[in-house]
């Protein structure tokens, strides 16, 4: 009986050893770890004009589309939908650069158009003075600032193809202002926004010993009332010609 029971037990320690062994032999599960998430698509973009080449006051049409981008603007236009187009005139040869910016980065695209603009003549008995006036337009400021605004930018360039048709006429570029704000102040502004000008003619060919500033600051306004619209038609670059 007794010898039974020590068999039973040793039996029974040889088995717990034996499954021990087994267990500790077992290797750990691996532990798989969950599949990140796709990175964002990066955005696309195209961006065209038809047609890509006009005559100066003839329009054109943009043209463009966006994936991917929640953030869409175009240089001239502002903010603009993921895709769509928009009729343009724009007085000088233009570059568009629309930018789409998304959670997958940026891309950009740009399109160029080409505005042909007609040879200035003049009339019958007409001076090239006259003609100087009649062709070369002012540029205008936004309040307390110098910087051309981007319609002026056109018309800058277009001054400055009729400059560079007449190569024998020089210009003097005069800084104009509003009455607000002192007289120091404002004789400091009018010269900043004649040498933007200055700037601009010269970024388009003309050459800068042919252009003379002057700022008038607020002495010589254009008009004298006090409203918005008068302030405006002060702010200004007016341009005279000399031979």
């Amino acid at each position: 009986m007794i010898r039974g029971k020590i068999k039973l037990l040793f039996l029974t320690v040889l088995l717990v050893g034996i499954f021990g062994l087994i267990g500790c032999n077992k290797k750990a599960a691996k532990v798989v770890p969950p599949t990140p998430p796709p990175a964002p698509a990066a955005p696309t973009a195209t961006l065209a004009a038809a047609p890509d080449m006009i005559q100066q006051g003839q329009s054109t049409t943009l043209n463009w589309s966006t994936q991917n981008a929640n953030d869409i603007v175009i240089s001239g236009l502002g903010t603009v939908p993921a895709s769509g187009s928009r009729s343009i005139t724009p007085g000088s040869s233009t570059t568009y650069t629309l930018t789409a910016k998304g959670p997958g980065g940026s891309q950009d695209a740009s399109t160029r158009v080409t505005v042909n603009v007609p040879v200035a003549r003049s009339q019958p008995g007409e001076s090239e003075q006259d003609l100087f006036a009649r062709s070369v337009k002012d540029v205008y400021f936004d309040y307390d600032k110098s910087n051309l605004r981007f319609a002026d930018v056109a018309i800058a360039a277009a001054d400055a193809k009729f400059l560079a048709q007449h190569p024998d006429l020089k210009v003097v570029i005069e800084g104009h202002c509003d009455d607000r704000g002192s007289e120091e102040y404002n004789l400091a502004l009018g010269a900043s926004r004649a040498n933007s000008v200055k700037e601009a003619l010269a970024n388009n060919g003309v050459g800068a010993d042919r252009i003379t500033t002057i700022s008038y600051g607020k002495e010589r306004p254009f008009c004298s009332s006090e409203n918005d619209q008068c302030w405006q038609q002060n702010r200004r670059d007016h341009f005279t010609a000399q031979q």
